[in-house]
């Protein structure tokens, strides 16, 4: 009886304890954050991070919540704003950032991302909304 009594009570003490964690633990590699204060969008397992500033735009990349070496990356950023249409060349730069230069990246725009994963086969495409 006793050691029945002393398996509920343990039993007892995980049920409380799991129903104090946040609603929000993540339990695997996590879930997507703004490590460099942009937005983030998922696509599957790849993680892609949109960062403005000013003329320049910056596209962080991780894999399931690691860092993607940008090295062999390649990709465009496609700006719309109303009927205005622009691409631009994103181009690796370091670490796990690709950057390009698109003036048209303002509050208001959408901006397109697509990116070459390394294997030069793998296309990882989405769209951010600039506010």
């Amino acid at each position: 009886m006793k050691k029945i009594l002393s398996i509920l009570a343990g039993a007892a003490v995980l049920a409380v304890g799991a129903a104090t964690l946040p609603a929000n633990t993540a339990f695997a590699h996590g879930s997507p954050t703004a490590n460099h204060g942009g937005v983030v969008q998922a696509v599957g397992e790849t993680w892609l991070e949109l960062v403005v500033k000013g003329d320049t735009v910056e596209l962080y990349l991780q894999d399931d919540g690691d860092d993607m070496p940008s090295a062999d990356l390649s990709g465009k950023l496609t700006v719309m704003k109303g009927a205005a249409k622009a691409e631009f060349a994103l181009k690796p730069a370091g670490g796990n950032k690709l950057e390009a230069k698109a003036p048209g990246a303002v509050k208001g725009s959408k901006v397109l991302a697509s990116v070459t994963l390394a294997d030069k086969k793998t296309k990882v495409s989405t769209s951010f909304d600039i506010k």
